[in-house]
């Protein structure tokens, strides 16, 4: 092999482990991570207020959300965790303001500030020990939690929840921050007291809100049953109003109908007496024309027949008018009695 071509060969294989080398020793931070690169220079800033110059030589870089190439066999890499942590506190037999002993339970969120100055703090505390963030914020706030609640009585802690949280907050910042740790959110979850301080300190709450519930269940079954009698009232009025209308109804039928009934028999008797009427005009008609006749053919015999015949006319003219009125008379009489029994009925 000439040369040439070993020095060609050579190149390639140096350039080859050359990007393998930069392949490996870059690195690039994920989203909930922090780099601590250690072994680098001391690097110089110049301080914006004052303007003096700075060096830094702590021989620390922190990467957070990006890229950095570690130098081999200079620089190392170390990971931080930035990702939130849910950690339990509980205290038991915390003395309250008034002597009372209360055991509390709550919960915490935990993280290492998002800053170099916070990430290099709990680089130097935690980096090598990352689980011992866990044990050190529950021995802050639990400190933090007797100090507040010796300041408070058990009502207070309970009424707000929410202030108390945030005094407990205030008293373990100082402490968390000067390890690099940001406390997110503190809550109360649970207390409780030893003895029956807290079953007897409700009680009385509890008494009223059983009377209050007695009255409002009083007064409930007290319109129920107003709203029933009113409603059976409302009824009972419809009703009655429904059979006057029906016995209205009733009355004016049956007069109707009896009205009706006696409709046929005045009709009759209107009749019979146009009938007696006609007969009496017959009657008097052949009156006239029999007197005609007697005095045509009869008048002129004897003065004492002649007088027998009138007389005898007279009295057979007199006695059918007599004998029609009476029928007359006596079938109007029929008729209004029918009438009369037909409205009574």
């Amino acid at each position: 092999m000439s040369p040439v071509v070993t020095a060609v060969v050579g190149v390639v294989v140096l350039l080859v482990l050359l990007a393998l080398v930069v392949v490996t020793r870059y690195k690039v931070a994920g989203p909930s991570e922090a780099f601590i690169i250690t072994g680098r220079r001391g690097k110089k800033s110049t301080d914006p207020a004052t303007g003096q110059v700075v060096t830094d030589n702590s021989g620390q870089k922190v990467v957070v959300g990006g890229g950095v190439f570690v130098v081999p066999f200079v620089q190392q890499r170390y990971t931080l965790d930035l990702s939130s942590r849910h950690i339990p506190i509980a205290v038991r037999g915390a003395v309250t303001l008034r002597g009372i002993k209360a055991n509390l339970e709550g919960v915490a969120i935990v993280k290492v500030g998002g800053n170099e100055d916070a990430i290099r703090a709990a680089a130097q505390r935690f980096l090598q020990q990352q689980d011992g963030i866990v044990g050190f914020t529950q021995e802050v706030l639990s400190g933090a939690l007797r100090a507040i609640v010796g300041r408070m009585s058990v009502e207070d802690i309970i009424r707000d929840r929410a202030a108390f949280a945030g005094q407990v907050a205030e008293e373990a910042e100082a402490s968390l921050s000067g390890q690099g740790l940001v406390l997110d959110a503190f809550q109360i979850q649970d207390i409780t007291t030893e003895g029956s301080y807290l079953e007897d300190l409700g009680r009385p709450e509890a008494a009223r809100a059983k009377q209050e519930a007695d009255i409002a269940e009083a007064n409930a079954r007290q319109a129920a049953e107003q709203a029933r009698l009113k409603a059976e009232e409302e009824i009972a009025v419809a009703q009655r109003t429904l059979y006057l209308r029906q016995a209205e109804i009733k009355a004016e039928t049956d007069a109707a109908t009896a009205q009706a009934n006696a409709a046929g028999p005045l009709a009759d008797a209107d009749r019979q007496q146009q009938i007696l009427a006609e007969q009496e005009k017959v009657a008097e008609r052949q009156a006239a024309l029999t007197d005609r006749q007697l005095d045509t053919e009869v008048r002129k015999p004897a003065d004492a027949r002649r007088y027998q015949a009138e007389q005898e006319a007279e009295a057979k003219r007199v006695a059918r008018v007599k004998q029609a009125e009476a029928e007359r008379l006596a079938d109007i009489a029929a008729a209004e009695a029918e009438a009369a029994r037909s409205r009574l009925t």
